[in-house]
């Protein structure tokens, strides 16, 4: 940097300053630069940023676990066993999460005979409940000399998981611009997230159902025989405008 040695020849409309001046003038405002650039600054486009952008729900898979208990000598599953294992089906299907039920036996523990013979129960409780064949894979696992081995019955399920909320790195009251804070719209992601029925509707919509096909035919049906399509009303449900009549 070149400072202007003199007033007298300094052009119209520029200041002229000693050389030493000028220079250290300049190392001031590159210091002020400097610090500023370390301060807070607001960010175009976090802040003009929308709510599911700023606090993101993240969908996530997680494995539900209902371990039957199995102690050794035992004939089957017990009735309660039974109903929590229709109940756990239950949630399976309607997760609609798209996977397979898992059915792990014991091997090796001391309960293993007994095990078997439960096992003969779950695959029966299982089919009454509409899962079988494709739906269900059956696996074993060492279970070591454990006396009484559960059977570990499991699906996979999508879970939604809410961002962490609570900061305030400053105080909102004083915005003079009134812009975007940086809590704003996470309590609401996180209850929506709390609150989603089956968290795979945040990632693909649901399959369509088959449509009803009851009334259809019935009008189809009409129309091949050259009938009326147009259902039949009682006298309670029709209505006239006017009584009023034309005439000439």
């Amino acid at each position: 940097m070149t400072a202007v040695a003199n007033n007298r020849n300094a052009p119209h409309g520029r200041i002229a300053l000693p050389q030493g001046r000028g220079l250290a003038i300049a190392a001031l405002v590159l210091v002020l630069a400097g610090c500023n650039a370390t301060g807070r600054r607001d960010v175009a486009g976090w802040r003009g940023a929308t709510t599911e952008e700023r606090h993101p729900i993240v969908v996530d898979r997680k494995e539900v676990i209902l371990d039957v208990a199995v102690p050794a000598g035992s004939y089957g599953m017990t009735h309660a066993q039974k109903n929590d294992l229709t109940a756990f089906i239950r949630r399976f299907k309607q997760q609609d999460s798209g996977g397979i039920l898992v059915v792990r036996a014991p091997n090796g523990s001391r309960n293993e005979i007994a095990a078997m013979r439960a096992l003969d129960d779950v695959r029966r409780v299982a089919a009454s409940a509409g899962v079988g064949g494709k739906d269900t894979a059956f696996e074993t696992y060492y279970a070591g000399k454990v006396a009484s081995a559960p059977i570990r019955v499991s699906f996979m399920r999508h879970a939604a998981v809410g961002p962490e909320c609570g900061e305030w790195p400053r105080n909102v009251g004083r915005d003079p611009k009134n812009m975007v804070y940086q809590n704003f719209g996470c309590a609401s992601q996180r209850n929506f997230a709390a609150m989603v029925a089956n968290p795979r509707d945040l990632v693909e919509p649901r399959g369509m159902t088959p449509r009803s096909s009851e009334r259809r035919d019935t009008v189809w049906d009409k129309y091949v025989k050259g009938e009326t399509t147009i259902a039949d009303k009682d006298d309670e449900e029709k209505t006239q405008v006017s009584e009023i009549q034309g005439g000439g």
